[in-house]
């Protein structure tokens, strides 16, 4: 009896350790956080585009391709908008990228939710925020990446390039994505239109990491496309594409 008793128990205990115990993560090919601008200079008319570009480049067969020709043929993506200090939401949970389906569910989620903000522009906020995803991510790889798009340099918040280096030394790589303005903005021109560029400030203050590299969007328009190319590059582990490199030994010269 007492036998049969510390055996029920010891099934009983078991159970219990089985269901408290966390579950071993799913090994992705990357875990990617995509982190959008949102920001008071992305007027109503940028932030569709964004949002809509967004959604198509994830499920472009390019991309596509480029997930499913990994070793475990699928990636773990999220979805977080910023602008100033203390306005940066996660609008779309971790998410395993596997097929089209799974990636045009995604960019569905995308175009649907309703816009987190419309104020300053903290980068330093936006990348302390992704950062903070990896740590509760029910996925698990060696790459890390945080993909920043943005129309604007930082001007709110702590220290751009303090939380840049504190992902760094994490392990983590951030790229940039620049939407260039055509029109610099009359309150602010050098926000949109810094010396040197936006492109060039992204290089020197914001992206780093193994292979890192800054893709322009000529406009919102080009976003779409140019996200593509940014997303492959990313999720293949290829070197940066053609543009981009140039950029880097122009600005290295």
């Amino acid at each position: 009896m007492i036998e049969a008793a510390r055996t029920i128990l010891a099934g009983i205990l078991l159970a219990v350790i089985l269901l408290v115990a966390p579950a071993a993560a799913e090994p992705v090919d990357l875990l990617l956080v995509l982190s959008a601008d949102v920001s008071r200079s992305v007027d109503h008319a940028k932030f569709q585009l964004q949002r809509e570009g967004y959604a198509a480049a994830i499920a472009d067969p390019r991309v596509l391709d480029a997930i499913t020709s990994g070793r475990h043929r699928r990636i773990a993506v999220c979805f977080v908008e910023w602008s100033g200090v203390g306005n940066q939401k996660l609008v779309i949970d971790w998410t395993l990228i596997s097929d089209r389906a799974s990636a045009k569910h995604f960019g569905d989620q995308i175009v649907e939710v309703p816009r987190s903000f419309a104020d300053r522009t903290s980068i330093s906020g936006g990348i302390d925020f992704a950062f903070a995803q990896f740590a509760r991510a029910p996925y698990k790889s060696e790459r890390r990446t945080i993909d920043i798009s943005g129309d604007g340099t930082h001007n709110s918040g702590r220290d751009l390039a303090a939380a840049r280096d504190e992902a760094l030394a994490a392990g983590v790589t951030i790229n940039g994505l620049v939407i260039l303005s055509e029109r610099p903005l009359p309150w602010n021109p050098e926000h949109t239109n810094p010396p040197g560029g936006l492109a060039r400030y992204f290089r020197d203050n914001v992206i780093g990491g193994p292979g890192a590299f800054v893709i322009v969007a000529e406009d919102f328009k080009s976003f779409g496309q140019a996200l593509i190319s940014k997303l492959v590059a990313e999720i293949a582990g290829l070197p940066p594409p053609a543009r981009a490199a140039a950029q880097r030994q122009a600005s290295a010269r």
